[in-house]
């Protein structure tokens, strides 16, 4: 996800909280790549979704991108599960 591709989530995150969705599951299993245009856009969807009460959760994130995460401090913000199944459970209270 870089400046090229980064509408691609963009859009539908802030449709989803436009519609009063403000917990938000991002299935990151087929992400490869993830620069700061990328991050900006999952961090002001954070912030938009925790003005509302809510939260974003990132599900599957490939080492390479978890690095990235990292090294920038993100994976501290963002609530992080090893798998898509693990985020929706936590999500349905299970």
């Amino acid at each position: 996800m870089d400046h090229h591709t980064a509408d691609l989530l963009r859009e539908p995150l802030e449709d989803c909280l436009a519609k009063g969705k403000n917990r938000l599951v991002v299935d990151c299993t087929r992400l490869e790549f993830c620069d700061s245009t990328g991050l900006n856009v999952l961090l002001g969807a954070r912030l938009k979704a925790e003005a509302a009460g809510g939260g974003v959760h990132l599900a599957g994130m490939l080492p390479v991108v978890a690095r990235v995460f990292e090294i920038t401090g993100a994976d501290a913000v963002f609530t992080v599960h090893d798998t898509l199944d693990e985020a929706l459970a936590e999500e349905s209270g299970g």
